[in-house]
């Protein structure tokens, strides 16, 4: 029978009741071996070690479905952080901002997925300058891991009088929010600042500090969460959010230690891979890693119509293929 680290399994609320019954069986099994030196009792005890042995492998058969089941839910997990952040082009690199975070926000609500807004920067004229959500649902990152990267947009802007077209850039990143971390936030590398949540939300958003912004000083990376009424709920999911962040930059960092191996499929994951273009003039969106465009650009960036995009990156990546960010873009 396979050996089983029951400490770490008792922990472990999913397998600690077949862990604990492990403990218990193997006891019984134990006075069952010391009754077989009695011979009259050898024929009885025998029947109940083999009755306890086949308990034994369900019970171990359990805990490996489970591990095996966390095991892909650590591969592709429920939730995560998405991250738009407006690049190059002003303005209108903030309203492309704002045009990803809808699209994504309706493909979401298709899937079934849950979004909650952790915090927006708006500019004046309806443009993100940073938009940060929650998204939770079944296998959620296994759709936007290759989002990751540059999105690039070229179109006529309403306020260009000339016509002339202008090409701005959003970057999109994504942090898988894991159940087992493997990386732990020292809270002596923690500095914690507050502030009153702007927007709407009614009174206590704005007059009370519940807003919560929280830095890793080691390594200067910061997170801010006002999506919550309560400064203590704020300050739980900034610091999940900041977990799953430090998390990642120091995987990148070891990483980097076997950088002569081949990429992963999703390249690096670093927002300098232009990943995507939308051209307006053309209506199209052309994925640079697939080399494949797709038509009807108003309702796919427009109203959210990206699944069958969605879809065939998934399918492109999982059957093998590349992430050879094209440097001309087209």
């Amino acid at each position: 029978m396979e050996e089983l680290n029951l400490e770490e399994l008792r922990k472990d609320f999913k397998t600690s009741f077949f862990a604990g019954e492990i403990d218990r069986l193997n006891k019984e099994k134990e006075s069952l071996v010391e009754m077989m030196q009695d011979p009259e009792m050898k024929d009885m005890a025998e029947a109940d070690i083999k009755n306890i042995d086949e308990q034994l492998q369900f019970m171990v058969d359990k805990i490996k479905d489970i591990i095996k089941e966390e095991e892909v839910q650590d591969q592709y997990p429920n939730e995560i952080v998405l991250e738009i952040r407006a690049g190059v082009g002003g303005d209108e690199a903030a309203l492309f901002a704002a045009n990803l975070a809808n699209m994504y926000k309706i493909f979401c609500a298709e899937k079934g997925f849950r979004v909650d807004t952790l915090d927006v920067s708006e500019n004046g004229i309806g443009g993100y300058k940073e938009a940060v959500y929650e998204v939770r649902g079944f296998e959620v990152y296994r759709y936007f891991a290759y989002e990751i990267g540059t999105h690039r947009i070229q179109r006529i802007p309403e306020t260009e009088k000339s016509g002339r077209v202008h090409t701005s850039t959003a970057t999109v990143a994504v942090l898988p929010i894991r159940k087992k971390v493997k990386f732990q936030i020292d809270p002596a590398d923690l500095e914690m600042e507050f502030s009153r949540a702007g927007g709407k939300g009614g009174q206590n958003v704005n007059k009370v500090e519940t807003a919560v912004r929280l830095i890793h000083k080691p390594t200067g990376l910061d997170v801010r969460c006002t999506s919550e009424r309560s400064q203590l709920k704020n300050r739980e999911k900034a610091l999940s959010v900041l977990q799953a962040k430090v998390g990642e930059l120091y995987e990148r960092e070891a990483a980097k230690k076997f950088s002569g191996e081949k990429k992963l499929q999703i390249g690096t994951g670093d927002r300098s891979e232009k990943i995507r273009t939308y051209n307006v003039l053309q209506d199209r969106i052309t994925d640079h890693r697939l080399k494949e465009s797709w038509h009807g650009i108003g309702l796919m960036l427009g109203q959210g119509q990206i699944t069958k995009m969605m879809d065939r990156i998934v399918e492109y990546f999982e059957n093998g293929g590349e992430a050879s960010v094209d440097e001309d873009g087209e």
